[in-house]
């Protein structure tokens, strides 16, 4: 299920309360915030959890985060675990415009190992000329790696920025590419 609404759509209220996991990961501790039916809203390698949830739109952000469970952790240690398609089936929500909505279900229909430039992001989105909107896409994705925003490169097919560090961009383009 991927819920990515257009900010044009009335907005829905906030989460009440929300559930906060961190795992460790080869790349560092990487955290959830997910509804309590497992919707993640967004994620990251931090343990920050206040600096992950001003990530997600204000009419989504939840009241409250209180530490617990989610079913995307096992899909972040199956991802690691080498299925790097584990999280093609984790459910996801975050509000944006247009642009930025169709950018997000493009995001996750890039394969594995098959990285776009942002060119060719904007291109499938049906605008060739918005580079720069598929850019910024990428740079206001609230859940990574479930919307794998780190498979998109600059034209020279260098890494460009990433949220999380261009580290942990290049980590996984490669844990991708080997699989």
């Amino acid at each position: 299920m991927i819920l990515f609404d257009s900010a044009s759509v009335a907005p829905r209220s906030a989460v009440s309360t929300a559930v906060v996991q961190t795992v460790a990961t080869p790349d560092g501790p990487f955290t959830i915030i997910a509804r309590s039916d497992g919707t993640v809203l967004a994620s990251g390698w931090t343990d920050a959890d206040d600096a992950l949830a001003i990530r997600i739109a204000p009419s989504l952000r939840p009241e409250e985060l209180v530490r617990g469970e989610t079913p995307a952790a096992a899909a972040v240690d199956a991802y690691y675990a080498g299925d790097v398609s584990a999280i093609d089936s984790i459910p996801v929500q975050q509000r944006g415009g247009e642009f930025r909505t169709l950018a997000w279900e493009q995001l996750r229909r890039i394969a594995p190992g098959s990285p776009l430039t942002y060119t060719e992001l904007a291109v499938a989105v049906g605008r060739p000329k918005a580079v720069r909107a598929a850019a910024s896409a990428c740079a206001t994705n609230a859940p990574a790696l479930f919307v794998p925003c780190h498979r998109v490169l600059r034209g020279d097919g260098s890494m460009g920025g990433f949220a999380w560090g261009v580290e942990v961009k290049r980590s996984l383009l490669a844990r991708e590419a080997a699989a």
